[in-house]
């Protein structure tokens, strides 16, 4: 029985569910245990993909990642086949399911990962800013004092720079951001990327700050700063303030 153990991890739509690949419909449909972020909004999307599914479902998310994670990986080592899928994009990836897979690696537990939607990815093609070289930082930190040195830590990062973002925190994000970086530093704001509403703001700081101050931010948000020009000029004065 051991040699059939396997654990998926499957990226999900963002939030167009017609993104859905036939692969993550076929595992979906015959899994045995799915282990889902909000076992609300999963099933809303099988809903939106008209299947069913007989598989013990069980909640993974922040709050209940460790107990789950020992809890799955019981249930791996006695035969069963795991698949993990979040609200949105890929599982580990600022969502839960990075502690499982390092569990099943030191377990030697096949690991099969299902592509699938990236905002990251996604955000980076719409924001018009370079792709060659990107870099991925996760969720900017809540306080103004991390987030400072946070983005201080990158003042210098020559690669296209993708972050998360709550929508309630998005101008006090910026203006920080603005603090460390300048207010024309070339940005993009992607928000609720695939859905019906999808919007892509791009321009410097200053004016990604004017245009989350003029109206109420819903949804999700992706953001997409340039990096910086290490060919521009300098003055003296603003090498001896760096």
């Amino acid at each position: 029985m051991i040699a059939y153990m396997k654990l998926q991890l499957a990226g999900v739509p963002l939030g167009n569910p017609h993104d859905a690949s036939k692969r993550l419909i076929e595992a979906i449909e015959n899994a045995q245990i799915i282990a889902a972020e909000d076992s609300r909004r999963f099933q809303r999307l099988c809903q939106d993909l008209e299947i069913t599914t007989n598989a013990k479902i069980l909640s993974f998310f922040e709050g209940n990642e460790d107990e789950r994670t020992e809890q799955l990986l019981k249930e791996l080592q006695n035969g069963a086949e795991v698949l993990v899928v979040t609200d949105a994009g890929m599982p580990t990836v600022s969502d839960p399911g990075f502690k499982l897979v390092r569990a099943a690696v030191e377990a030697k537990i096949n690991i099969e990962v299902l592509p699938g939607p990236s905002a990251v990815t996604t955000a980076l093609a719409l924001s018009g800013l370079p792709t060659d070289r990107f870099c991925f930082e996760g969720f900017v930190p809540r306080t103004q004092g991390a987030r400072e040195k946070f983005f201080e830590n990158l003042k210098f990062e020559a690669r296209t720079i993708v972050f998360f973002e709550a929508p309630h925190r998005l101008v006090e994000t910026l203006e920080d951001f603005q603090k460390v970086f300048g207010p024309d530093r070339e940005g993009a704001i992607c928000r609720e990327i695939t859905k019906t509403y999808e919007e892509v703001i791009r321009g410097p700081i200053k004016d990604l700050i004017k245009w989350a101050k003029a109206k109420e931010i819903l949804g999700e948000i992706t953001l997409v700063m340039g990096g910086f020009a290490s060919n521009k000029e300098f003055s003296v004065e603003d090498l001896i303030s760096e």
